[in-house]
């Protein structure tokens, strides 16, 4: 998948093209419903497949005391997208000046003109333009001035719940990483480059790998039953090019040793290996627990050890593919 970075990088020969337009904060499954009606309708009608998104959040630059922490980041989320068959990704960078953009100016200007676009393809509730005034029904009225058919994704449901970015982060805010799961068809997932900690976890003989996080996280604080990923070229000589490791996590400040700096800690069952300056992909799926302060170092000491045996047994049911 071909990624443009800028509206006015899009070479202005291109073929003509079904579009998916949205901020896709997460991919979930309404999102990849959105992705892949879009990909069918390049295919069925000799079209080029793209994504249209944008960067930062809209929010983030218009009124960033309210925008949300994103689910996933922009790296993250060009990874995923080309997972789902696209011939191309344009992100376009949002600033006050775009912001002052009229609706109907960026379809004739971006979609219909730049993009070429013949089919565009839409969530029920997505906005754009100058005010946030685009909106699906008036992309709808403009496609049959341009020669530009719309297709209008209805609410997605699951569990009788509309599936939206802000019910996951209200999951994860939870710590309720399995439903935020099924509204993302995936786990919660994080990535970060493991850092030499103060040896916390290794004092305790069950040591950690200390990940920096690829950006702010949603998710409350406690114990969690993950899986940890080395991904592929950053294995040692010798070992495995993709290492997979049940895991337990803790997110928090380590209450009990009162340092109160905010760590993501992973502790890999069955795993011996030197981890430091290496990237770990976590994928988030139980909240064990609570974090909690412990009276004594002997006391998280047990409690670490309850936690590996029950994150254990949990994976051990889900099977090597969870």
């Amino acid at each position: 998948m071909e990624i443009i970075r800028g509206i006015e990088a899009y070479r202005p020969d291109g073929p003509p093209s079904a579009v998916a337009l949205g901020a896709f904060d997460g991919i979930h499954l309404a999102h990849q419903k959105i992705l892949s009606t879009a990909v069918a309708r390049a295919r069925a009608s000799g079209l080029l497949a793209l994504a249209c998104t944008f960067d930062p959040h809209p929010l983030e630059v218009l009124q960033p005391d309210r925008a949300p922490i994103p689910i996933m980041g922009l790296s993250e989320k060009l990874a995923l997208l080309e997972t789902y068959g696209l011939d191309a990704t344009v992100v376009i960078p949002f600033t006050r000046e775009f912001s002052q953009t009229e609706a109907e100016e960026f379809v004739l200007a971006v979609i219909v003109g730049r993009l070429k676009a013949r089919e565009v393809v839409v969530g029920f509730n997505h906005t754009f333009g100058r005010g946030a005034r685009g909106t699906a029904a008036l992309l709808d009225g403009l496609g049959g001035r341009y020669g530009l058919r719309v297709h209008v994704i209805p609410p997605l449901s699951v569990d009788g719940e509309v599936v939206s970015s802000s019910v996951i982060r209200e999951a994860l805010r939870a710590g309720d990483v399995r439903r935020a799961s099924v509204f993302l068809g995936r786990p919660y997932t994080i990535r970060g480059r493991v850092l030499k900690g103060k040896g916390r976890g290794r004092q305790l003989g069950f040591p950690t790998a200390n990940l920096r996080p690829d950006r702010e996280l949603i998710l409350a604080p406690g114990v969690y039953a993950a899986r940890a990923v080395l991904e592929e070229g950053q294995a040692g000589q010798g070992e495995p090019a993709r290492v997979e490791k049940g895991a337990v996590v803790n997110v928090g400040v380590r209450p009990t040793f009162q340092e109160g700096e905010y760590w993501v800690e992973a502790y890999l069952i069955d795993f011996a290996g030197d981890l430091y300056e290496k990237t770990l992909a976590v994928a988030f799926l139980e909240r064990l627990r609570p974090e909690q302060r412990f009276a004594s170092v002997e006391a998280l000491k047990r409690q670490v050890g309850r936690d590996i045996e029950s994150a254990t047994r949990f994976l051990a049911r889900l099977g090597p593919s969870a």
